[in-house]
């Protein structure tokens, strides 16, 4: 019989059709084929490779389409009754898989679909659906698409049925008796036995199954002594003190156990072959159970996978043992991946506290988005009703003051500290009772919910952990407590200082005044006697002005500390300012500032343009005499240069350095060099020279700063000032 192709019964529309009879089922299927442009996905029942193989018109269409170019993926049930017309469906089709329980047909390509119900093994279809509807053909292809990912390769179904070898199958047992034999059978086909089970679980096979597993013992220890395996019989338990006596039979029979303590609420057995997993169930208020045996090879894979995860985070069980039978417990570490869950955990341990709770946040703003939530209230109800002693540490910002003073109206037991300073701490450390430690990474401190601020969490109840955290809460807690003495101290100190060294002024300026008047005196009245006496003036008035120079730089390390440095700035040319200092201090340079220096050194000002600047003239004059005065002291001979430079960013400064060729600066001091009270000399200078002209530079906007010279002898010490740009 001749069949021809047969086109759709009307024109090119989208359309679908059932078709009745063999020609015009055939010549439909022959039409379909000779459509395909790239691929055909196609599927049939048990009798269909006969048909494909034994009816021309389907065996060319195949051929033709890979003639083509395209390709053919299929499936089908692959039986002992046809294996042979599998094998040859093999050769024409790019690639075969088989399903079991596979029903009817459907083909499809990138066009069109194709399918029917009625299938008799090598006889042509009499009845076909067919359809070029674009739904109807991506649905057919996503069937396909499904089913053909859970089918297996025809080539192992064929060396299977071949091999003589169970099929894949999936079957419930219930019978107790049936249980019993599968789960026997299963443990003697087994080359690799892996079971995840409850205490229960293990009974049961010591009471049903010890015998087998000692004969599979001795079966594997003949096949490890030559393969070099031994790792083949597994077991995962939660191991407890009720557990121990049977974990330690199984082992000596020969199983590898771990202990895990939070344990799937599922028991399985696994091997290389089959899986069976334990069902529970209640009916009419009774416990009954049952199993769920399968050889499906995704099924074991799973499995298999499922008992790695569990396996490589499992303790050894004899680790395990010992740690019981010391009396100590292993100590529970969690990631915690959703920070909902990881804040509702640290909460329900604040709920149940009953003795303390210790609190670091990160951030104030960690603290405020607690606060938010309602964290004020669980922690009033702890403290006023069960009692608990809780303290909370936050670092300082602005207006923190404020929201302490709030929550301490609301909950006036907490005793809430300011951390000054950065904790330089990215975690809120939340400790309860020493039984409990959470820890919440901040993630971004922007945010106005905790739950999208914070990140991974972790939980311990280790009391290692629990106790070196304690520690550490502690340090902080009494360092800020010693910070806040200091700050107390240091605050009745600097006032001490300030009052003393205003009352010292008061008898300094009419002794410095009279001495002068003195002096002036006895020049006049030039004779021998007066003369030795204004010698014995000298000392007195070089000391008062030591004295006086003292209190004043006292008073101003005062004001700059307390930030009340008052500036009465200036439009300033900065070289005009240093040509006066220059001036002052004139070419006879042997007594300066008393005369406690001698020196030889030339001092020259290379800078040519005018620079401005907004800055207190007396002030800026201050700095400079300080920094040249530091230069002239420790330079001999050689020479200070003083240099003025704009610098060329976005913010221009100016930059003005004293460069000179002395002893340089002591390694000792460098680090602390702009530090109160930092000298080396044991005979002049009190140390507050280089750290008042450090903080009036920087009350300008400035800094300041200094160096050793490289490659030769000196030090240069240079600050800046913002540049007042030119209309």
């Amino acid at each position: 019989m001749t069949i021809r192709p047969l086109p759709p019964s009307s024109s090119p529309e989208k359309r679908s059709e059932i078709l009745y009879g063999v020609e015009n089922a055939v010549g439909r299927g022959v039409y379909f084929m000779s459509n395909v442009k790239k691929r055909m996905d196609i599927y049939f029942d048990y009798s269909a490779p006969s048909i494909v193989v034994e009816v021309p018109e389907y065996r060319n269409g195949y051929i033709d389409i890979r003639k083509r170019g395209g390709k053919i993926r299929a499936f089908t049930e692959i039986t002992k009754d046809n294996i042979n017309y599998c094998k040859e469906l093999i050769k024409l089709v790019d690639e075969l898989r088989h399903l079991s329980g596979v029903k009817g047909g459907l083909a499809v390509s990138e066009t069109e679909y194709m399918a029917t119900t009625v299938l008799e093994e090598a006889k042509p279809l009499t009845q076909v659906i067919f359809s070029s509807v674009k739904e109807v053909v991506e649905q057919g292809q996503y069937i396909f698409d499904t089913l053909w990912n859970a089918a297996v390769p025809a080539e192992q179904r064929i060396r299977e049925i071949e091999e003589g070898l169970e099929p894949v199958r999936t079957r419930i047992v219930e019978s107790q008796d049936q249980i019993i034999e599968q789960i026997r059978n299963l443990n003697n086909r087994a080359d690799h036995l892996s079971i995840c089970s409850s205490l229960g679980g293990m009974q049961m096979s010591y009471d049903l199954f010890f015998d087998t597993y000692r004969n599979i013992v001795n079966k594997f220890r003949k096949e490890e002594e030559e393969e070099g395996d031994f790792n083949r019989l597994r077991w995962i338990i939660n191991i407890d003190k009720d557990s121990i006596k049977l974990v330690i039979l199984f082992l000596e029979v020969g199983f590898q156990i771990r202990h895990v303590k939070n344990m799937l609420p599922l028991n399985f057995g696994v091997s290389d072959k089959e899986v069976a997993i334990r069902i529970e169930k209640i009916e009419r208020g009774k416990m009954s159970q049952s199993f769920l045996i399968s050889n499906e090879p995704l099924y074991v894979s799973h499995f298999n996978s499922l008992f790695e995860e569990i396996w490589n985070n499992g303790i050894d069980a004899k680790e395990r043992i010992r740690d019981i039978e010391a009396g100590l417990d292993t100590a529970n570490i969690e990631i915690i991946q959703n920070p909902k869950e990881a804040i509702k955990r640290a909460w329900d341990y604040l709920k149940t506290s009953r003795s303390d709770v210790s609190v670091v946040f990160p951030t104030a703003n960690a603290f405020r988005r607690q606060k938010d939530m309602g964290l004020l209230q669980l922690l009033k109800e702890a403290t006023e009703q069960r009692g608990v002693q809780i303290r909370i540490l936050i670092p300082t910002s602005e207006q923190i003051m404020r929201t302490i003073n709030e929550s301490k109206r609301i909950c006036p037991l907490v005793d809430f500290r300011i951390a000054e300073g950065n904790l330089q701490t990215q975690i809120t450390l939340v400790l309860i009772d020493n039984e409990h430690c959470m820890i919440v990474e901040l993630k971004d401190d922007t945010r106005d919910s905790s739950y999208t601020a914070a990140g991974l969490s972790t939980y311990s109840n280790s009391k290692s952990i629990i106790l070196s955290y304690a520690s550490i809460f502690e340090i902080l807690w009494k360092q800020n407590e010693l910070y806040e003495q200091l700050k107390i101290h240091d605050k009745m100190q600097r006032e001490f200082i300030d009052v003393a060294a205003h009352e010292l002024r008061t008898p300094i300026q009419p002794i410095l005044g009279l001495t002068q008047v003195l002096q002036s005196a006895m020049k006049k009245d030039n004779n021998a006697s007066n003369i030795r006496y204004q010698e014995l003036l000298d000392p007195i008035v070089r000391n008062v002005k030591r004295l006086q120079q003292l209190t004043e730089d006292i008073l101003d390390v005062t004001k700059i500390e307390s930030q009340s440095l008052q500036l009465k700035k200036e439009l300033l040319n900065i070289n005009e300012v240093i040509s006066s200092v220059l001036a002052d201090y004139g070419t006879n340079i042997k007594k300066i500032h008393g005369g406690i220096t001698n020196t030889n050194a030339k001092i020259a000002l290379n800078s040519k343009d005018d620079v401005f600047v907004m800055a207190d003239r007396s002030r800026l004059y201050q700095v400079f005499a300080n920094l040249l005065n530091n230069a002239i002291k420790f330079t001999e001979e050689g020479s200070i240069t003083i240099t003025v430079q704009r610098t060329h960013d976005i913010n221009e400064e100016a930059v003005v350095s004293i460069k000179d060729t002395g002893a340089g600066i002591d390694a000792e001091i460098l680090p602390r060099l702009f530090s109160r009270f930092t000298t080396k000399s044991q005979t002049s200078g009190t140390g507050l020279g280089l750290f008042i002209s450090k903080g009036i530079v920087e009350a300008h906007g400035g800094r300041m700063w200094a160096e050793n010279n490289k490659g030769s002898k000196g030090a240069t010490f240079s600050f800046s000032l913002p540049i007042v740009k030119e209309e």
